[in-house]
């Protein structure tokens, strides 16, 4: 069991950028590993460090300005091949939610596997996010799973977003997949044996 998610109110990092795809999120000669423990050390690899393993200081997660647990990324998040070590990469930095205005739907459903919370938002609301971030690198968002909103709490202006219902209650319980349908083992007995 994972722990369960409800609401989370943090801090942003962003990343402005658009149609980031798998392999910039995590390069492929980073992918040996099968357990999703240590992912987190190499995502966006290439543009976190220089050849040599030296931290870009340009580069935002480099950048002590941000801190967080929710990531702010430009539309089209998550393109390219469908790899989940992505999403192992994103969850393993310690990210809980990703806020975009368009996600790949392979990565997005990665990103719900791993207990990440993928928001996708009007491009209205994400450009406003983006702009409340650079002016303001404390401002905090507020993410309700339960209501399904996101509130810049910056400015007052709420979202809702969609979720599918079985994932909702994953992430509510704490359950991954297999989880999920061992808690249900008495109900799925139960049937069966009403219909024998």
């Amino acid at each position: 069991m994972k722990e369960k998610f409800t609401t989370i109110t943090s801090t942003c990092i962003p990343l402005p950028m658009e149609n980031v795809d798998t392999d910039q999120i995590i390069p492929a000669r980073f992918l040996k590993a099968t357990s999703r423990e240590g992912f987190g050390d190499n995502l966006f690899r290439d543009w976190r460090y220089d050849a040599d393993g030296n931290p870009r200081p340009d580069f935002v997660l480099n950048d002590p300005t941000y801190s967080g647990c929710i990531l702010v990324a430009g539309k089209n998040f998550g393109s390219g091949s469908s790899r989940e070590h992505a999403a192992w990469a994103i969850h393993d930095y310690g990210f809980r939610v990703v806020i975009s205005s368009f996600f790949a739907d392979i990565h997005k459903q990665n990103e719900l596997n791993c207990f990440v919370l993928p928001v996708t938002v009007s491009e209205s609301f994400l450009a406003e996010l983006f702009a409340t971030i650079a002016s303001s690198p404390k401002a905090e968002v507020r993410v309700d799973l339960p209501t399904q909103t996101v509130t810049n709490l910056a400015t007052g202006r709420s979202e809702t977003f969609d979720i599918n219902p079985y994932k909702k209650q994953c992430l509510s319980e704490g359950l991954d997949d297999v989880e999920y349908l061992l808690s249900r083992q008495a109900d799925t007995e139960a049937w069966e044996a009403a219909r024998r």
